[in-house]
């Protein structure tokens, strides 16, 4: 298994992490940018999280992991999602 593969289960967890927040919640901790050390047991990952645009509609935000090493990190893996502001048709 590619070292990336590994990282791929914990930027789909912590992508339903931060999209499971009340919206409000995720507009006011993602006002800054979040970095922050992942531990899986011995294993650590560097994730980020940000918003990438928040309209009147809708808030689309990424987090990307990786190991910290170089030159790995240079390129992490990401997952996005988009967040409706009001229940969209």
């Amino acid at each position: 298994m590619k070292r990336r593969d590994t990282w791929r289960p914990i930027v789909d967890a912590e992508v339903k992490r931060w999209s499971q927040l009340p919206l409000d919640q995720l507009i006011e901790k993602l006002r800054e940018p979040q970095a922050y050390e992942f531990i899986d047991g011995v294993n650590k990952y560097q994730v980020e999280v940000e918003i990438l645009e928040n309209t009147d509609s809708y808030i689309h935000f990424y987090v990307s992991v990786d190991n910290g090493s170089l030159p790995r990190s240079i390129i992490p893996l990401n997952g996005s999602i988009i967040r409706y502001k009001t229940a969209h048709s």
